[in-house]
């Protein structure tokens, strides 16, 4: 289960420097190595990027979902191909993969001589496997972390903490409800599930950071994609008298939102970037997006640095993301939040014990 379903803005898929992936494959399986051991943790494979020394960089893509949905899933593949682009790399991608087909589609990918295999995401693990067999075995391997994947030499997993980035928006949305008077929030999202927990404590916990006595209202809808749901949810918190309205949610964000834009609360993202939207309009932006994940990390590929065999966690205040951001605020507003998110770098502040201090 991916952390969340963010939503994103239409993004124009890149045409040039895609192909087509076949689903025909005949490798015989069979276990083989192939990578050179480096310093530090994990290995770094031979020759990264042009892991196969064929005299080009292919990056080839598996989704579980529609790599067109302008949302999640398309993300992924838009991030992958623009830094592709970029490095004048090729990527081949194929989406809405069976995860009974997983394997067999990681094969076909290797056979067509990618350098790269990424999933998009973790419910495509039985195409793992794949890496250790003879026809993947130059190549290197990004996987978005889970708890039900286990770490491999041949694998890279992607994975973060959610309680930094829902503490640093709660202190973001704390600065901006500071400013309005107000010290009740809401928090809207789908299941209750452990990581939807996690990110309200974590959030009321960022709040009270700034306002010691605030309180919040956390409504699961059970469907992180249900208009109607959401906007039900959202309208009976606004109706308590929140100050501010997360919508921790997937397709039924902008309807949450635009309810909220209504009665001018404060608003975030549920992952990306969204500043420039006025319709609806959002006030904070909290970036977890796993096309910045992937993004970052096909940075380190490019420069010979991506290694296997390690879980990378991005950390909040040291790499690009996860991050936060005030769309608009003070200087002062701005300069408190930036500092807040470097001693969350720095170690200076402990995101798992402030949750436990304060999210309940």
């Amino acid at each position: 289960m991916r952390r969340a379903l963010a939503t994103f803005a239409a993004i124009t898929t890149v045409a040039t420097l895609t192909a087509c992936v076949s689903n025909d494959e005949t490798a015989t399986p069979a276990p083989s190595a192939g990578a050179s051991a480096g310093a530090g943790a994990g290995t770094l494979p031979a020759g990264e990027p042009d892991v196969n020394g064929d005299g080009k960089v292919v990056i080839g893509v598996l989704s579980p979902g529609d790599i067109n949905d302008n949302g999640y899933y398309e993300s992924f593949v838009v991030k992958a191909e623009a830094f592709a682009r970029s490095k004048g790399w090729t990527v081949i991608k194929r989406g809405s993969v069976p995860v009974t087909e997983a394997l067999t589609a990681a094969r076909a990918l290797c056979q067509q001589k990618v350098d790269l295999v990424a999933i998009g995401a973790a419910e495509l693990k039985d195409a793992i496997p794949a890496a250790g067999e003879a026809v993947c075995e130059k190549t290197a391997w990004y996987v978005p972390s889970s708890a039900n994947i286990a770490q491999t030499p041949r694998i890279m997993l992607s994975s973060d903490d959610p309680r930094q980035s829902l503490l640093a928006a709660g202190y973001a949305a704390g600065l901006l409800m500071y400013a309005r008077g107000s010290t009740k929030a809401g928090f809207v999202t789908g299941p209750e599930a452990d990581f939807t927990k996690v990110g309200s404590a974590a959030f009321l916990a960022g709040i009270r950071e700034v306002l010691p006595a605030a309180t919040l209202v956390t409504t699961y809808t059970g469907d992180f994609d249900d208009s109607g749901k959401a906007r039900e949810a959202t309208q009976a918190q606004l109706s308590q008298g929140v100050g501010a309205v997360y919508p921790y949610l997937g397709g039924a964000t902008d309807a949450a939102t635009a309810l909220a834009n209504t009665k001018k609360v404060v608003t975030l993202t549920p992952g990306t970037d969204r500043c420039a939207s006025t319709s609806p309009a959002f006030d904070i932006s909290v970036l977890f997006d796993p096309g910045d994940y992937f993004a970052a990390a096909l940075q380190l590929y490019a420069a010979g640095q991506l290694r296997m065999g390690v879980t990378r966690t991005w950390q909040l205040g040291r790499d690009p993301y996860p991050t936060v951001k005030l769309c608009r605020g003070t200087a002062e507003q701005k300069a408190k939040l930036a500092a807040f998110i470097a001693a969350i770098g720095s170690g200076k502040i402990d995101p798992a014990s402030e949750v436990r201090r304060l999210g309940s």
